[in-house]
């Protein structure tokens, strides 16, 4: 179901910045035997056309996409992807952990203290000396 090659291309390119080479191959994967289509939506349409959309960069959006994860409170896979995200975009450790904390009052103390427990491992490992995107 690839509908706009010229998004594919933008939203794969940006998938592999974010989260790794073959990430995408791993989603696709995963999602192969379920639903194939949620694999070519989510690189097409999240990251090709509202990901790379200009206006904010990278950093911002995974600061903003951790938030939402926090305030949803369910989302583990997806905050730990995303704060990974936020490291690979050139987030520190103080920032993303600013942004958690940004949501006490608005999603809770559990959610808060959840959400950094969850990511804990992710936040204390030693940086990688990788390419940050802008």
């Amino acid at each position: 179901m690839i509908n706009n090659p010229e998004l594919r291309e933008r939203g794969m390119t940006l998938f592999n910045e974010l989260y790794g080479n073959g990430a995408g191959e791993e989603l696709r994967k995963d999602m192969a035997d379920l639903c194939p289509d949620f694999t070519d939506i989510s690189i097409e349409w999240a990251m090709g056309g509202i990901l790379a959309r200009p206006g904010l960069d990278a950093k911002t959006r995974e600061l903003v996409v951790i938030a939402s994860c926090v305030t949803l409170g369910h989302t583990v896979p997806q905050l730990r992807a995303h704060t990974q995200a936020a490291l690979n975009a050139g987030a520190s450790r103080e920032e993303i952990i600013e942004a958690v904390l940004q949501l006490l009052f608005y999603a809770g103390g559990a959610a808060v203290r959840n959400a950094l427990v969850n990511i804990r491992d992710i936040l204390n490992a030693p940086m990688k000396s990788e390419t940050q995107i802008s």
